[in-house]
C-alpha cells in the first residue's frame, strides 16, 4: 500500500512540484493545504503518515503547525521545507520535532531521500 503523504506550502507549484515527484515513485498524495492552519485541520482529517511543511506560510507558519500537529499525534512525521538561508528556522524546527527538512529548490532525490528515510 502507498504511503499516505499530506503536503502543505502557501506556494501552489512549490506543492505541485513536490506531488509531482511523490506520485512519480508511487506514494499517495492524500491532500494539501496551503498554509499552518489549514494543515493542522488535513492532518486531523486525513491522519496521513507524513507531512512535508513550509516554513514560512501566512496565518499560520510551519513551526507552529509543526508543533500544533505534535500535540495531536507525538508521533506525526514531518519533514520541513525552507528556502536557502533559514538555517536557524530550520534549528527551531528540528527542536520542535520534524524529523528531517529538505531544502527549497528542490531536488527529486533528495526528497526521495529524506521521505524513505523518515517512513523508515
Amino acid at each position: 500500500m502507498a504511503h499516505k503523504i499530506l503536503i502543505v506550502d502557501d506556494a501552489a507549484f512549490m506543492r505541485m512540484m513536490i506531488k509531482d515527484i511523490l506520485t512519480k515513485n508511487g506514494y499517495d498524495v492524500v491532500g494539501e493545504a496551503a498554509d499552518g492552519i489549514q494543515a493542522v485541520e488535513k492532518y486531523k482529517e486525513l491522519q496521513p503518515e507524513l507531512v512535508t511543511m513550509d516554513i514560512t506560510m501566512p496565518e499560520m507558519d510551519g513551526i507552529t503547525a509543526l508543533k500544533e500537529i505534535k500535540k495531536i499525534d507525538p508521533n506525526a512525521k514531518v519533514i520541513m521545507c525552507s528556502a536557502m538561508g533559514q538555517q536557524a528556522m530550520v534549528i527551531d524546527a528540528i527542536q520542535a520535532g520534524a524529523k528531517d527538512f529538505i531544502v527549497k529548490p528542490f531536488q527529486a532525490d533528495r526528497v526521495l531521500e529524506a521521505i524513505s528515510k523518515t517512513l523508515g
